[in-house]
């Protein structure tokens, strides 16, 4: 299988470092830029590649790993590899590592320079070497993040036609796990086709592909607003047009806009996609969020009264026994603090004429009924 023929010593062949290049449609790297620099970067300041490069110094670039390449465009486009490529290109270059930022990296001798100046490679082809990656990258011991999972898993899925269980063997990963990454990826792509919203114009340049992977399979109200329902499948396009709009919403919500000043409402999964799954199934919080009032303003409104009035009485019991420990030691005759208490009392007393009110009312009309 592609696995033990990319591994095998008998097509390594040496090629100039000048020659290789990035690839700029690699899972990790395609929201990042396509320009040889642009993916320098970011592999210096995101993906560790010091620990590589500083590896490489002091062990010398391990021939029976080789780089995975394949001739697109003619040039030689590194599929597997790309941080050692880059550590590489550093360690050989000065120039390149004040461009980067990567000052701490050694300085290599003639003999150590010229000892990188050719890699060990494996020409193959995205199409033979995608078992080969998917095996050591999406569950091995380099995994990726799941928004590179996704996006690793829908170019095999959609452009060499493998069934999403054959991946879900090759990667290790169980196929309903697969399917829901898939999904979350296909419905991200279907917003921006139809122009609700797009990844490029979020608030933060960090892009949290998780929330809506996790929204979109973990959560029935979530799943519910933007029409998701059943399980998971490899539809091109899982979300129904009528409810594309919806789908923009909840991309907004998660995500905002940088191009609107828009900050997202959900900051973190926990306890915010929790929250914003229950205001979803309520009208007048969904009405509430929409007018961009905070989130745990529109959660309150998903309450309903009741449920936050007696949420409010319990909470504000549980401080006023906190506090009433707190007198003998804290209070030291301070007027506007005991003004403060007999407001809380005043209120307190209304709270309960209010509630005395209501219960003779309802006693009332059980005896006329």
């Amino acid at each position: 299988m592609p696995t033990k023929r990319l591994t095998s010593a008998a097509g390594i062949t040496d090629v100039p470092v000048s020659e290789l290049h990035f690839d700029p449609v690699n899972p990790r790297l395609v929201e990042h830029g396509r320009s040889e620099a642009q993916l320098l970067q970011v592999m210096w300041s995101d993906f560790a590649v010091n620990e590589v490069a500083m590896s490489i110094a002091a062990n010398g670039f391990w021939r029976y790993e080789p780089l995975v390449v394949a001739e697109e465009a003619g040039r030689l486009v590194v599929v597997e590899g790309n941080r050692r490529l880059a550590a590489v290109k550093l360690l050989l270059d000065e120039q390149l590592r004040r461009r980067v930022g990567a000052t701490d990296l050694p300085t290599l001798s003639v003999g150590q320079s010229r000892a990188l100046s050719n890699l060990p490679v494996i020409r193959s082809s995205r199409e033979t070497a995608w078992q080969y990656i998917g095996f050591k990258h999406v569950n091995g011991p380099q995994q990726w993040q799941s928004y590179a999972k996704a996006q690793y898993i829908a170019w095999v899925h959609n452009e060499l036609k493998v069934p999403i269980e054959a991946i879900a063997d090759t990667i290790g990963d169980a196929h309903q796990t697969t399917l829901r990454l898939y999904r979350a990826l296909m419905a991200l792509n279907q917003a921006e086709r139809a122009g609700v919203w797009h990844r490029e114009d979020r608030y933060k340049s960090h892009f949290s592909f998780s929330h809506l992977y996790v929204g979109l399979n973990g959560y029935a109200g979530l799943q519910g607003y933007v029409g998701l329902s059943g399980p998971p499948s490899d539809a091109p396009d899982p979300v129904p047009v009528e409810r594309l709009p919806e789908l923009g919403e909840l991309l907004l919500w998660m995500y905002g806009s940088k191009k609107d000043g828009i900050a997202p409402v959900v900051i973190s999964q926990n306890p915010h996609l929790r929250e914003l799954d229950r205001v979803v199934t309520n009208k007048n919080a969904v009405s509430a969020i929409r007018q961009g009032l905070p989130l745990r303003v529109a959660v309150d409104v998903a309450k309903g009264d009741s449920a936050k009035l007696r949420e409010d009485l319990v909470a504000a019991r549980r401080l006023l026994q906190d506090s009433r420990g707190k007198v003998l030691t804290g209070y030291e005759g301070e007027r506007d603090l005991f003004g403060v208490a007999e407001e809380i009392l005043v209120l307190a007393e209304s709270i309960v004429e209010d509630m005395t009110s209501i219960n003779r009312r309802q006693r009332r009309s059980k005896r006329s009924n």
